[in-house]
């Protein structure tokens, strides 16, 4: 069933991706509807089906907080019948938006965005359209020390309130094994474990074993074994608040996560290239938080890792 209101949009639309999580969702939105660009905005909320009658009744409160949501130029609500899970979901409708549209910003019902994140998202899908060196545009960064400029780029993709072109969407390669093979006969492995501070590789090959099911992860393979860059804010403008065990595949998790930001706007063109100063910052901010249990990050880093080993939603 779809619901639909308002007119066409000139930015780029906002697909969101929510499931049985009504409070989760109405922070959401109402940090999204915060941000002057909303009104200028077209909204599209996928709702995914339930896994079990059990979920009928989170699901029925989660679809009429999207229905209601204000503030948009346009809003579509589009209701699964089935559960397709978390991955499906993202790239079924990632997919069917760069069908109409040439870039897409893409949220889930559990971040909460700063009031520049519009702005931010929409200025960089400019700046960097005609770039094919750029992939994706991104809102989260990590709680690192150093500081970092206005914005940097890192090599690969990520996937916590982020931006795509048609372009940069068509690189996605579903197939993990293919991926696997790839990333196994280049020399980037240890790159695209961050130097051993995360385990992508091992998320890879649990992907194409069948043990997980995460579109995140081969998103990140894909654009990385493509040599693509995405453009980070140096300060996060993205807070996750899917920490506290509500999600089916959250795990608790209390001093770990970034506020999000304000960001000194308009945004200045830089050269696309990888900021080494950036990379170098969040490995070891990656490496410190795997070793020492009250670091600040440690919870955030366990919440990335258990997003990206989703087996279903």
């Amino acid at each position: 069933m779809i619901y639909a209101q308002g007119v066409s949009s000139d930015h780029a639309p906002v697909v969101l991706f929510a499931y049985r999580r009504p409070d989760h969702l109405t922070r959401a939105l109402a940090s999204l509807s915060s941000n002057p660009a909303a009104k200028a905005t077209s909204l599209t909320i996928y709702c995914d089906g339930p896994k079990t009658p059990a979920d009928n009744h989170l699901i029925d409160q989660t679809r009429t907080v999207a229905k209601s949501a204000q503030g948009f130029k346009e809003l579509r609500v589009v209701e699964r019948v089935e559960n397709l899970g978390l991955a499906q979901s993202v790239i079924s409708g990632v997919t069917q938006a760069l069908e109409t549209s040439e870039n897409v910003i893409v949220m889930e019902d559990d971040l909460v965005v700063s009031t520049d994140f519009l702005d931010y998202m929409n200025q960089a899908l400019e700046l960097y359209q005609d770039n094919e060196e750029v992939i994706s545009i991104h809102g989260y960064m990590y709680a690192v020390p150093a500081t970092l400029p206005q914005t940097v780029f890192l090599k690969g993709a990520d996937c916590w309130g982020w931006a795509t072109w048609r372009r940069g969407w068509e690189l996605f390669e579903p197939d993990a094994k293919k991926l696997l093979k790839e990333l196994d006969s280049s020399p980037g492995q240890s790159q695209f474990d961050f130097d051993g501070a995360f385990p992508y590789r091992q998320m890879l090959k649990d992907q194409a074993a069948g043990k997980i099911d995460s579109w995140a992860i081969r998103w990140y393979a894909s654009a990385f074994l493509a040599n693509k860059l995405t453009l980070y804010p140096g300060q996060s403008l993205v807070e996750n608040i899917g920490q506290e065990g509500s999600g089916t595949h959250s795990e608790s998790a209390t001093s770990h996560e970034v506020k999000a930001s304000r960001i000194d706007l308009p945004l200045d063109l830089v050269q696309a290239r990888e900021s080494k100063e950036a990379r170098n910052t969040v490995m070891q901010t990656l490496l410190a938080a795997r070793k020492e249990d009250n670091n600040p990050i440690k919870g955030a880093l366990t919440r990335i890792q258990a997003y990206l080993q989703r087996r279903n939603r």
